[in-house]
């Protein structure tokens, strides 16, 4: 195991050094096309500087809109891959993933969408996809609150279709074990390091108590408290979070630094705090998913460039490209 450990240690310490620029063109589309930072240079010129001024505007009025937005690029690549498919309204043949367990009551953020498309089509219409939006969104969000800044690569299509059962099956769950949502990630092609890095997005960003509930009073079925869970931090919990009702209420998923994208939420990990059950298993259930915990916690600029790297491979699920897909002039419904 000692041996184990240690290559693996030395695996993610080359993966941290590694460059950013897996995006250069060539980087993604398949059957030819391809997904470049460089894309609107000359369609769009100031595609990339209006996203991030609306970007800008919403947090700096919501300081919480930041993890709306990046949770938003979270849900929909990991449905039919990143396809602004999670926009879409009911109506026309689609059957909305606004109406999935993952994302009724709580997806948000569809207003900032909305504005920075209609801004952007003032400047260049019919230019700028959705899909692009939500990854630039997501880049410039988790910036603008303290974190990585990395290169989005761009040139996808928006699709014409949505997955309501997808967005049920395919988005890990609060509550599900740590194989399920391994294994939801290896379906997307992302692995390990892809996971825990990528749930360090819960640094900043609230949560439901109907998304903990079970651990504060009945999480294996037997009527008692997740042990894993920080005793104190449980009854702190239980205050606002009772056996029934109040189930909007929000809680912080890092209350150390809720509104900066930095490493404390490893920290908590580390003292039995994390806020979801999809939280604490990083810790309880994988000795090398404890390791990357470890290490996260213990060097912030390690867990900024997994991050980033993580992030540039997840928005290079399954993308449209070419003559695949469509750039909507509305981004919640198909064109007409």
């Amino acid at each position: 195991m000692a041996v184990s450990i240690k290559c693996f240690f030395m695996a993610i310490t080359l993966l941290a050094f590694a460059p950013l620029s897996l995006c250069h063109k060539g980087y993604g589309g398949g059957g030819g096309d391809s997904l470049y930072p460089q894309y609107y240079e000359k369609s769009c010129p100031r595609a990339l500087e209006i996203v991030r001024f609306e970007v800008a505007k919403a947090v700096a009025k919501e300081a919480r809109m930041a993890a709306s937005l990046l949770r938003l690029a979270f849900h929909d690549c990991f449905v039919q891959g990143c396809d602004a498919s999670i926009l879409l309204d009911s109506g026309n043949g689609i059957t909305s993933e606004k109406n999935s367990n993952p994302n009724r009551k709580s997806a948000r953020g569809f207003n900032v969408i909305d504005d920075i498309k209609a801004a952007l089509e003032k400047e260049c219409p019919h230019t700028v996809s959705c899909a692009d939006i939500m990854q630039l969104a997501a880049r410039d969000s988790t910036h603008l609150s303290g974190g990585p800044f990395w290169e989005v690569p761009l040139g996808r299509k928006d699709s014409r279709s949505a997955s309501l059962s997808g967005s049920n099956n395919n988005i890990p769950a609060p509550n599900n074990t740590f194989q399920t949502i391994l294994t939801k990630f290896k379906r997307q092609g992302l692995d390990l390091v892809d996971l825990v890095a990528l749930s360090g997005s819960h640094t900043i960003g609230n949560s439901r108590c109907t998304s903990f509930r079970q651990r504060l009073y009945n999480q294996s079925g037997n009527s008692k408290p997740d042990s894993t869970l920080d005793q104190y931090y449980a009854a702190q919990l239980r205050n606002r979070c009772p056996r029934s009702g109040g189930d909007q209420n929000l809680f912080f998923l890092d209350f150390v630094s809720p509104t900066k994208f930095d490493n404390s939420y490893f920290k908590l990990l580390l003292a039995n705090k994390g806020l979801l059950n999809s939280d604490q298993v990083l810790t309880t259930k994988s000795e090398a998913s404890l390791q990357l915990v470890k290490a996260y916690a213990e060097n912030n600029e390690l867990f900024l460039q997994h991050f980033a790297s993580s992030m540039i491979k997840m928005a290079n699920i399954s993308p449209l490209t070419g003559s695949k897909g469509e750039i909507r002039k509305n981004c919640r419904k198909i064109n007409s």
